[in-house]
């Protein structure tokens, strides 16, 4: 929960604050070491190489982690969605009283499942919203189970067990998703990697008594690198967010009559 238990804007300040003070810190330490001698100046030269070629590969790794994330929780809504649209069609070639019911909760069910990630993962909004999504599926599973009894040779019924079970399936991987973030620790290396780098860097400047604002670019350009790939992990309540605009068209389809009328029993 490191990190993540913060406002964008205030992880954004936490960030500008520990590499500007880090880069601050080392142009002061290497200004005094130049005044007291220049022999520092050739192996600290190799160590900030070393130090930057080093943050730039976790930088870029992290924030190559961030993006896969996102476009896998990108992907899940539109399986999800997918897999509901599905549901939702088969379920009108079910005999009454189970396609009206089945519709019905249908409705109710995709209206959930786009307010599971309107709340941060985890919380007690997102855990009441999946609690309600696990009894409308118990319904519809209930229903499902009554309309295949009801017809065991109809291949209508069978193919709708198997839409709904792959809906169940499709949510279990986009809330699974929305928490899968970067561990704690991992977080913590990046952002004290880039801080010793930037202070090494600077450090490494102020010898030579300048270069302040070339290092005050790359430290404004590490702080940015580190809240995108941040936010990126920050799926519902980040500058960056997954759209469930899939999810609300197929709530749209929802809204108006359905496109089979209910069959007809010989």
């Amino acid at each position: 929960m490191l990190f993540f238990g913060l406002s964008t804007w205030v992880l954004a300040l936490v960030l500008a604050v520990t590499m500007a003070g880090a880069t601050v810190l080392g142009l002061v330490v290497g200004r005094i070491l130049a005044r007291r001698s220049d022999q520092h100046r050739e192996p600290l030269g190799v160590l900030q190489g070393a130090l930057v070629g080093f943050m730039g590969l976790i930088l870029a790794f992290a924030l190559s982690l961030a993006v896969g994330r996102y476009e896998n929780r990108r992907a899940d809504v539109v399986d999800e969605a997918n897999a509901i649209g599905t549901t939702y069609l088969r379920a009108q070639t079910l005999s009454e009283p189970f396609r009206s019911h089945s519709l019905a909760l249908l409705r109710v069910y995709t209206d959930v499942s786009i307010g599971i990630a309107d709340h941060v993962p985890g919380s007690d909004a997102q855990r009441d919203d999946v609690d309600e999504s696990s009894e409308i599926q118990r319904g519809l599973w209930s229903l499902a189970a009554q309309a295949l009894d009801a017809a065991p040779t109809d291949s209508a019924p069978r193919l709708y067990v198997e839409s709904v079970n792959d809906m169940f399936d499709a949510q279990t991987r986009r809330v699974a998703g929305l928490g899968n973030r970067v561990p704690s620790p991992v977080v913590l290396l990046q952002v004290v990697a880039a801080a010793v780098a930037l202070a090494v860097l600077a450090l490494h400047l102020g010898t030579y008594g300048r270069g302040v604002a070339t290092v005050l670019v790359a430290a404004g350009l590490v702080t940015l690198l580190l809240v995108v790939s941040f936010d990126l992990d920050r799926p519902t309540r980040g500058l960056i967010q997954v759209p469930d605009a899939a999810l609300s068209a197929v709530a749209a389809t929802m809204a108006g009559p359905p496109a089979a009328e209910a069959p007809r029993r010989p």
